[in-house]
């Protein structure tokens, strides 16, 4: 049976994942902390100024993001999860689609969920 929290961080995962296919960064950042960070699945860190940046000028865009199979362990006000991810869209002009295993971590700051840390790593296999 799942706690209440972890059901608003699968919740929140969801919302997150619709605003990533709206492509608005206003409405993706609010799921982001300022101090956002992302270990893209070549080791490559980026922050969220950065990210928000790409998705405002139309370079980086998405219409495919899915969450499966995902875990979900509260630590008080700190959530994190592990899920396997389907993304899709184009960055810079190049279509994309990639199958990753994504690790979140989320703090609850004045009763908000925001995720501070995103780790993706490539998996193999197709996005079916």
């Amino acid at each position: 049976m799942s706690s209440a929290a972890e059901q608003e961080i699968r919740d929140v995962a969801a919302r997150w994942d619709r605003a990533m296919t709206g492509n608005d960064p206003h409405a993706i950042g609010a799921f982001m902390a300022e101090d956002w960070v992302i270990v893209g699945t070549d080791g490559s860190l980026g922050d969220r100024t950065r990210f928000l940046s790409l998705v405002a000028s139309g370079e980086l865009t998405h219409d495919v993001m899915e969450t499966h199979d995902m875990t979900v362990r509260i630590y008080g006000d700190t959530a994190v999860t592990v899920a396997r991810g389907v993304s899709g869209g184009e960055y810079r002009g190049t279509p994309f689609l990639l199958v990753e295993r994504a690790s979140c971590v989320f703090v609850r700051r004045d009763g908000q969920w925001q995720c501070v840390l995103t780790h993706l790593s490539p998996l193999p296999g197709d996005a079916d």
